[in-house]
C-alpha cells in the first residue's frame, strides 16, 4: 500500500458516510420548503428525497444490517461501529421522514389545492365521484387484483422490493368454511397508482385521486360475504445489493442475470405502513419480514411518495414549475460546421446541462456514417432503456464499422438495461467487454479513429470524448457535467491505452495525460496536493479547489487536513456526503466546504491546483471515494487549452464559491447552514448559467 495511505488520524476528525448522506437529504428536503422554489417543483424534490432514502435504506442500511447479523464489529474512519451506526441512523431518518410528511400535509398539498392541484379523499368524494371511482374500481381494477386470503394452503405471498401492498382485517366465513382473518392485496405494476379525475366529475382543473383510495372504498367487492375490518397500506424496502463474487465465476453475465432474479426477494430492512394501520397487523407484518421495531416507519399519506412524481408532468402550469430552455451551443459548433474539421483545429468544452449534449450524440453519429471512420470505441455505465447513443452504435455496426463498447454489467440499478444493449450489440457484430473482473468501469470515453488524407498521404486520426457524467441524454437535461471533445494526439493515444488496458490483457502502461484509478488517480492527486503543501512552506501562494458528489476517503482527507495545516487554502464544493470537517482549530481552520442544492443535481468533478500560477485544472468521472480510487476504473483528464481551462473555473467552480442562495455552509461539527447574503446582490451559481449559455425556450 502507497506510503500516502498510512497518515493516521483521530476518529473525531471525519464525519459518518451514512449520516452525511441523510443531511445531504436534509438539504433536499429544504428545497421543498423553500417557498421560492415554483410549487410543482417542490413536490419534486420531495419526491427526490423519497427516492433517495429508498437506494438508501436498499443499499447502506442493509449493509449495516448485514455487518451487525455477521458481528462484524470494526469501526469506520470516524470510531463508529455499525450497530451505532444503525442506532444512529433510525434516529435520523424517522425524525426525516416524519417532516418530510408534514410538510406534505401542511404545507405543499394545501398550496397545491389552492392553486387547482387536488388529492380528493374518499370522505370529500361528492355522488358523480363515487360513481365514477366505482365505476374505474369495477372496470380497470377488479379484474387484475388477486386478493391472497392466509392460511396453511396459502402462506405469507412473496412481496415484491417497494411494491405497494395491502393488508386487510377480516371477519366471518367464506364459501369455504375458511377465517383467517387476514388477507393480503398486492397492486399490480400495470395499475397507475395516480388517477385524474374526468373534467365532467373533477371538483378542481386538476383533481387527483391514489389507486389506494379506490381500493380502500372498494374493498369488499374482493371478500364476498365476510366484514372487512380494516385495509392498510404497506410496503417493505430490501436488501438490494448484488452478491457476484466475480472472481469465482466463469460468466459474469450469466452469473448476473441469475442474481438479479432475487433482488426483488432480498433481506426486508424497511417496513413502511400507513398510520391507521392497526397494532396486531403492524406486529404480524414485522413478524414476515423478520424486522424490529426500529425498522418500522408510520407514515401519515401514501407510503410510497414517490408515486407523486408524475404530477407535474400531467399538470400544464408553467407557473407553478422552473421556467423552461433552450440548451446552447459552444461558439465553434454554433455554425454547424463539420465535427471533424472544428476537432482538427480546437477542442470543444460542453457544459451540460446549459449547453446541449447533441453534439456528443452527433459525434457518435458522424461517426457511425462516415465512410472514413473505420472503428468506434465507447463506455457504458448507464445509458438509459431508450438510448438513441446505442441505437447509433449498432448502427455503426450493422454499417461494417468495428464497434468496441465496454458494458459496466454491475451498474447499480441499471444492470438489466446493460444486459439488455450488450444482447443487442453483440446481435449485430459488435465486440462487447464487460471490463475488468473486480473493478466497475466508470470512465466515461468514447474514441473515434478515422482515415484521413494527408500531405504524407492517407493515415489514422484519432477523436476523443471524454466526460465527467454519463451517456444519457435525459440526465444529461438535469446533471451538471463537463464534456471534451478533442483531437490533442497525445491525449487520445492515452484514451486509445485506456481501451487496450480494459479489452486486452497486459501491463498498463505510461500515460502521458490522464490519471487513471487504480492506477495512478490516487497517488497523482495526492503529489498535487503536497505540491501546494511545499508552495505554501516556500511562502507561495497556495490554492486548491476541488469540485464533487462525495469525498469519503480517508488519505485524501488526511492529506488535505495536512495541507490546511501548512497554509494552503482549500476550498471544497462537495454537494453530498463528506466525511471532512473543516474549522477544526489547529487542523482545518483553511479549509471551506460548501454544498450547491439546486434545479440541477451538481455533478461534476473539477480539481483545481494553483501550482504555482500554472493553475491545474482536471475533469474526472471519480469521486474522492475509496472505490473510485481502488476499485474502479476511472478517469481523470487535464484541460489543456487555456481558454476552456478559464472557462472551467469560471463556469465550474467560482459561480459555486459565490452563490448565496442555493449554497450550504458546513460547520465544523458537520452540520449545514444556508448561505444567506446580507448585503449585496443575490447569486445563484445554476440561475446565472442559464442566462449566460443557454436561451429561454
Amino acid at each position: 500500500m502507497a506510503p500516502c495511505m498510512k497518515r493516521s488520524l483521530p476518529a473525531a476528525h471525519f464525519l459518518n458516510r451514512e449520516l452525511s448522506q441523510l443531511e445531504f437529504n436534509r438539504r433536499v428536503l429544504a428545497q421543498a420548503a423553500d417557498e421560492a422554489v415554483p410549487l410543482l417543483e417542490r413536490l419534486v424534490f420531495l419526491t427526490i428525497v423519497s427516492s433517495n432514502l429508498d437506494e438508501f435504506f436498499e443499499i447502506r442500511v442493509a449493509r449495516l444490517k448485514e455487518q451487525i447479523k455477521l458481528g462484524l464489529h470494526e469501526p469506520g474512519p470516524d470510531g463508529r461501529s455499525a450497530s451505532d451506526v444503525f442506532g444512529a441512523v433510525g434516529m435520523e431518518a424517522h425524525a426525516l421522514v416524519a417532516e418530510q410528511y408534514q410538510l406534505l400535509n401542511a404545507v405543499i398539498l394545501p398550496a397545491l389545492e389552492n392553486e387547482g392541484v387536488r388529492f380528493s379523499r374518499r370522505e370529500s368524494w361528492n355522488p358523480a365521484q363515487r360513481h365514477w371511482v366505482r365505476d374505474y374500481f369495477m372496470r380497470e381494477m377488479l379484474p387484475v387484483l388477486t386478493p391472497i386470503g392466509l392460511d396453511p394452503a396459502h402462506p405469507f405471498p412473496k412481496v415484491l422490493n417497494k411494491s405497494l401492498n395491502f393488508a386487510v382485517e377480516l371477519a366471518g366465513r367464506d364459501a369455504f368454511g375458511r377465517n383467517s382473518g387476514i388477507a393480503i392485496v398486492q397492486a399490480p405494476r400495470v395499475l397507475p397508482r395516480l388517477i385524474r379525475l374526468p373534467a365532467g366529475v373533477a371538483s378542481s382543473e386538476y383533481d387527483f385521486v391514489f389507486l389506494s383510495s379506490i381500493l380502500h372504498a372498494h374493498v369488499d367487492e374482493l371478500f364476498s360475504g365476510m366484514k372487512v375490518q380494516g385495509c392498510y397500506q404497506f410496503r417493505v424496502t430490501r436488501n438490494s445489493d448484488l452478491y457476484v463474487e466475480e472472481e469465482e465465476i466463469d460468466d459474469l453475465r450469466l452469473a448476473l442475470q441469475g442474481e438479479l432474479l432475487h433482488r426483488h426477494f432480498g433481506d426486508g430492512v424497511r417496513l413502511e405502513v400507513a398510520d391507521n394501520c392497526s397494532e396486531r397487523l403492524v406486529e404480524f407484518l414485522l413478524q414476515q419480514f423478520g424486522l424490529a421495531r426500529e425498522d418500522l416507519y408510520i407514515v401519515d399519506g401514501p407510503v410510497n411518495l414517490y408515486r407523486l412524481r408524475e404530477v407535474p408532468d400531467q399538470v400544464d402550469r408553467p407557473a407553478l414549475k422552473y421556467p423552461t430552455f433552450q440548451p446552447g451551443l459552444p461558439a465553434p459548433l454554433a455554425k454547424r460546421a463539420d465535427l471533424f474539421e472544428v476537432l482538427a483545429r480546437q477542442d470543444v468544452l460542453l457544459h451540460h446541462p446549459y449547453q446541449s449534449f447533441t453534439p456528443v450524440i452527433n459525434f457518435i453519429r458522424a461517426a457511425a456514417t462516415d465512410p472514413q471512420v473505420i472503428a468506434i470505441k465507447q463506455t457504458v455505465y448507464r445509458t438509459g432503456t431508450d438510448s438513441e447513443l446505442m441505437d447509433i452504435l449498432i448502427d455503426a455496426a450493422r454499417r461494417g464499422k468495428e464497434v468496441t463498447v465496454i458494458v459496466e454489467l454491475m451498474a447499480r440499478f441499471e444492470e438489466e438495461v446493460n444486459l439488455n444493449w450488450a444482447a443487442r450489440l453483440e446481435e449485430v457484430g459488435a465486440h462487447v467487454v464487460y471490463g475488468v473482473v473486480g473493478h466497475k468501469t466508470h470512465a466515461k470515453m468514447a474514441l473515434v479513429v478515422r482515415r484521413e488524407d494527408t500531405e504524407q498521404g492517407m493515415a489514422l486520426k484519432r477523436y476523443v470524448h471524454l466526460g465527467t457524467g454519463n451517456y444519457h441524454p435525459r440526465t444529461a437535461r438535469l446533471y451538471t457535467d463537463f464534456g471534451l471533445l478533442t483531437a490533442n494526439e497525445e491525449v487520445c493515444a492515452d484514451v486509445n491505452e485506456m481501451f487496450k488496458q480494459l479489452t486486452g490483457l497486459g501491463r498498463a502502461g505510461k500515460m502521458r495525460h490522464l490519471w487513471v484509478s487504480p492506477f495512478t488517480m490516487h497517488k497523482n492527486i495526492v503529489s498535487a496536493i503536497r505540491n501546494e503543501v511545499q508552495l505554501a512552506k516556500a511562502g507561495k501562494k497556495a490554492h486548491i479547489i476541488a469540485k464533487m458528489n462525495s469525498l469519503v476517503e480517508p488519505a485524501i482527507i488526511g492529506e488535505l487536513y495536512a495541507a490546511s495545516g501548512a497554509g494552503v487554502r482549500i476550498e471544497l464544493i462537495v454537494r453530498g456526503v463528506c466525511g471532512l470537517k473543516p474549522g477544526i482549530p489547529g487542523v482545518s481552520e483553511n479549509i471551506r466546504v460548501c454544498s450547491i442544492v439546486g434545479r440541477f443535481l451538481e455533478h461534476h468533478r473539477i480539481f483545481y491546483f494553483a501550482n504555482d500560477g500554472a493553475e491545474d485544472v482536471y475533469l474526472a468521472s471519480a469521486d474522492w471515494m475509496e472505490r473510485n480510487f481502488f476499485r474502479r476504473i476511472e478517469l481523470c483528464f487535464p484541460v489543456l487549452d487555456p481558454a476552456l481551462k478559464r472557462r472551467v473555473i469560471r463556469e465550474g467552480l467560482l459561480p459555486c464559491l459565490a452563490d448565496n442562495v442555493r449554497s450550504w455552509e458546513m460547520r465544523s461539527d458537520g452540520a449545514y447552514e444556508r448561505h444567506a447574503s446580507r448585503r449585496g446582490r443575490k447569486r445563484s451559481a445554476q440561475e446565472e448559467l442559464l442566462f449566460t449559455l443557454a436561451t429561454p425556450a
